[in-house]
This record gives structure tokens, sequence and C-alpha cells, in this order.
């Protein structure tokens, strides 16, 4: 075996053992501070000083993750409070096109809700034309393109079909670049759209948008004919 064979290896066995004895540099300090660590920089530092930056990197990654936490933790608590609102809302409402407006109200000023369209089935008696709802018969040819959708009990969001998109969106349809799609049982469905292509997408977390759904259809039972 060659000496670089030997050196090699013998490198690879001291490795090998200061792995199995991490505690080694504590007993022996000194060697510790008399090694040099190569640096992305093409430097070299002390192997004190490149612990310490690791853990200073690691720290700062440490922070960054935590800031990402908190940030998710208070959305979600602003999301809390405010599908709690709606729920009491909808509750509050002493009829159908009460609640349907103060759906609607809330969706635009507290949830910033650019297109908000409710689609009812069945026979709605004494609910007025209005741009933000509209009462379709059972088998009425507009339901076909949700079909499949209808027959599931979960959202859908990202970008729909034109099909789609005409039914609820008429000439605001080339506005829309995502849409979050809710289920409402038997009453039928509520959708809400946005300009931003990246608010509504396939993949999202949709536990509020189900809370919300489940809360209108809750709603929406009250005044079934």
């Amino acid at each position: 075996m060659s000496d670089s064979a030997r050196r090699e290896l013998a490198a690879g066995d001291v490795a090998a053992w200061l792995r199995e004895h991490p505690a080694f540099f504590s007993q022996y300090p000194d060697v510790a501070l008399a090694m040099d660590v190569p640096r992305e920089d093409g430097r070299t530092t002390s192997l004190a000083s490149y612990q310490l930056d690791a853990l200073r990197e690691k720290n700062r990654e440490l922070n960054r993750r935590l800031l990402e936490l908190y940030g998710i933790a208070n959305e979600n608590e602003r999301l809390t409070v405010r599908t709690h609102q709606l729920t009491l809302a909808l509750l509050r409402a002493r009829s159908l096109p009460e609640t349907l407006a103060t759906l609607v109200a809330t969706l635009r000023e507290d949830f910033s809700s650019e297109w908000v369209r409710v689609v009812l089935v069945g026979s709605r008696d004494g609910v007025p034309e209005s741009p933000w709802w509209r009462v379709l018969a059972p088998g009425d040819a507009a339901l076909a393109p949700f079909a499949d959708f209808l027959a599931g009990e979960e959202p859908l969001c990202g970008r729909l079909q034109p099909p789609k998109m005409g039914v609820l969106f008429g000439d605001d349809a080339g506005k829309v670049q995502s849409t979050a799609l809710l289920p409402l049982g038997r009453h039928g469905l509520l959708a809400v759209g946005s300009s931003d292509a990246n608010r509504f997408y396939p993949g999202m977390g949709t536990l509020f948008l189900r809370l919300m759904a489940e809360a209108l259809a809750a709603a929406l039972s009250r005044y079934d004919a």
C-alpha cells in the first residue's frame, strides 16, 4: 500500500474516531485551538471560531423559523376570530336575503374578498336578484360543470375551467385569477375570486374555508322550503 493510501486511511480513521468521541476537544482544548478549518471563502479559521460561526448560523436559522411560525400563528388567530365573527353574524340574520347580504359584506370587508358569488340550488322564494348570488333549479344546465364538485365535500382552490368561470363571474371572469370554491351541501356552492393568482392555489390549507362553508350551510338550512 502506498504512503498516500496509508495517510488517506489514517485520516479516515481519525475522522471516524472523532465522531465517536465528540468530547475529545473538550478534554484537549489546546488541540482544538491549534487546528485550522477551511471556510467557503477559501480562508482558514480555528476550530473554535468555526464552531462559533456554525452555532451563530444555526441560531439565525432557528430564529428565522420561529419568526415564520409566529407569523403563521398570528394569521391563524386572526382567521379564527374572523371566522367566528362570520358565524355569529350569520346566526343573527333574520331572513335568507339578510343571511346572503351578511355573508357577502363580511367576506368583502373582513376577508378582503374581491368577488363573492353564491349559487343556490332549489326553490328560494323571496330572494331578490343580485349580482352576488343566483338561484338555479336542480336540473339547470348551468350546474353541469359543477356536477363532480357538488357530489363531493372538499373545497376546490386554484384556476377554474372557463365553463365554471363563466357561470360564476360572468363578464368579470377574465379578471379573476384564482378562486376558492366551497360546497354548501344540498344548498349549492360559494365562490370567492381574487385577482391575485397566488391567493388560492391547489394544496393550500382549507380548514377555515371548510368552517365558513359549514357555517353558511347551517344558516341556509333554517330557510329550507
